[in-house]
This record gives C-alpha cells, structure tokens and sequence, in this order.
C-alpha cells in the first residue's frame, strides 16, 4: 500500500467531483463508503490499482494498492481537480439559477483521470439507450471480464479489461449483455487502437476530439462524454444529447424545449467554460416541467 495526501487551495467537495465518473449506483469500478470515502478501480498503464479517498480536515487523503498504485497517486492531485481553474469562471447576473449553483457548491472541480479508454468505453455503451441499460451492461461486462480489485477494496469491485480483453470479448458475451453489434464493434475498433486513443488524454480539446471521432461509430456526444473525464475539459459541452438542451434552456431562460443550436448560444458567454455551466446546471438539479407522458426510463444518450 502507498499513501498521498492532497491540499485543496480552497473549498472542495470530495463526492461532486468525483461523482461524475461512477456509471450508475452498482458500478464495480466506482464505490462510495458508509464513511464517504470514495473507491475506484483503474487500469491504468503501469497495470490494475485501486484507489481510496477521504475528505478529512481539510485535505485529501489516499491510499492506493496494485501495479498502478504508483501510477495512480501520482496522479491524485489532477483527479481531483488540481488542475482546474473554476476561479476563470464568472456566472452572468442574469442567470440567476446558474449564480445560486456557483455559489452553493464553491467546492465543485473538474476531475482529470488522464484515462481514455476508461471513459470512452462506457460511453461507447451509452449510445441510443437508457442509462439504465447502459450502466447494466458496464456492470455484467467488468464482473465477466474483468478481475478483483487489488487491496481490501470493497466486496465485488472490479478492474475492467485491457485493451486485448475489450476485443477478445465474444460476441454471444456482447448480446447478454444488451449491447448490440454496433455499439460492440465501436468498443473492439477502439480498443484495437487504444494506444493512440490514450494520447488524446494530453491533447487539446480539439485535437483530443478530432482523435477519437477518427474511430467510425465515435461522435461528438462520446468524444465529449470521455474527454469531459480523462482531460478535465472544462469546454466540452455535450452535443447531440436528448434532455440536456431543455434543461439548459429551462435553467437559463425559464422557457421549456431547445435544441443544441439554442443550447450552444446560450452558453456562448461562457465559451471556454461550457462544461463547467452545465456541471453546475445538474448540481442545481433543476428539471423542466413536462407535459404528457413521462420518458419510461432514464434517458437516451447520443452518439
């Protein structure tokens, strides 16, 4: 076991920021303790590691065990927001729900995994369907396929796959699953050039972007989806996505619908920063009124 402790320079919110990167409440790479410490599981490139996270006292404290515990303390202070700048971001006075978020979650930062493929391959699986059904298919896939977390990490954590693992998996393990033969394709088509992919995670947004939608069958929706959690990238809004133009609309002007185009306009003042405002839209947890028939579960991601 290693150990590392981090300093944050100011306000932190331990579970807001990391939160982002567990893929629904059973993920086996992703555990919250009774205690609220916070557990991931990583394959990182030094191998398998496990990670765990305890706000106390005003700093971070962490212990790490497995290959990549090295790996993974080192790069604590990036995962958990060091290098973030939340100070360059300034709400409008007219937005006044999106004010009141900054100001009651001063705590919130961007995380940096600096893990591509641990970000893209779910999701990969989050295309055109339910979370619901997306977060099921992670959870079957890393108990099938993958192996124990190293340490005494909590019961039924699970490392994922390499690379040759994603692309070995067989095809009748895909359909149990719930992922169908396009979305399966995707992931052994990136996995096959996951070294090149793992670049993105030191590139700029437009490069990272750009690197991954070479990929057939990765979009906007996925780059931006992955890049928001491997680089911390605080400019890339989720396009192509069915219910967060409304939100942001609803939560920015009080009107209900909107499409991407409406959506990128209104966060246009905070070009540079558009993740950021709609990280502190869902931390608001504003939700617009419907009308007629509820959605019947989750929501439906984009490419």
């Amino acid at each position: 076991m290693a150990r590392r402790t981090w300093d944050p320079p100011g306000p932190y919110d331990l579970g807001r920021t990391l939160g982002v990167l567990a893929r629904g409440p059973g993920d086996p790479a992703y555990r919250v303790a009774e205690d609220g410490s916070v557990w991931r599981a990583s394959r990182t490139p030094a191998g398998p590691g496990t990670l765990r996270m305890t706000a106390r006292d005003g700093r971070v404290e962490a212990e790490a065990w497995g290959p990549g515990a090295d790996w993974l303390l080192d790069g604590l202070p990036a995962l958990l927001g060091a290098e973030d700048e939340p100070a360059a971001f300034v709400p409008l006075p007219r937005h006044r729900l999106l004010r009141e978020a900054h100001r009651r979650h001063p705590g919130l930062r961007l995380t940096r995994t600096g893990l591509v493929l641990e970000s893209l391959i779910p999701a990969i699986l989050e295309q055109k369907v339910t979370s619901d059904e997306a977060y099921r298919a992670w959870r079957l896939l890393l108990t099938r396929h993958g192996e124990p977390a190293p340490g005494p990490a909590p019961r039924g954590m699970r490392v994922m796959p390499d690379a040759r693992g994603w692309a070995l998996i067989p095809s009748w393990e895909w359909h149990k699953a719930g992922i169908d033969g396009k979305r399966s394709a995707t992931v052994v088509r990136a996995a096959r050039v996951a070294a090149r992919l793992e670049e993105a995670a030191t590139m700029d947004g437009p490069a990272a972007a750009a690197r991954l939608q070479a990929v057939p069958g990765i979009g906007p929706w996925t780059a931006a989806e992955t890049l928001q959690r491997s680089n911390g990238a605080p400019d890339a809004v989720t396009v192509g996505d069915l219910h967060l133009p409304s939100i942001v609309n609803y939560a920015l002007t009080g009107v209900r619908g909107g499409d991407d185009m409406t959506m990128l306009q209104l966060l246009s003042p905070y070009e540079g920063h558009r993740h950021r405002a709609c990280r502190f839209i869902a931390a608001a947890g504003v939700t617009p009124p419907r009308r007629g028939p509820r959605f019947p579960v989750g929501d439906v991601r984009g490419l």
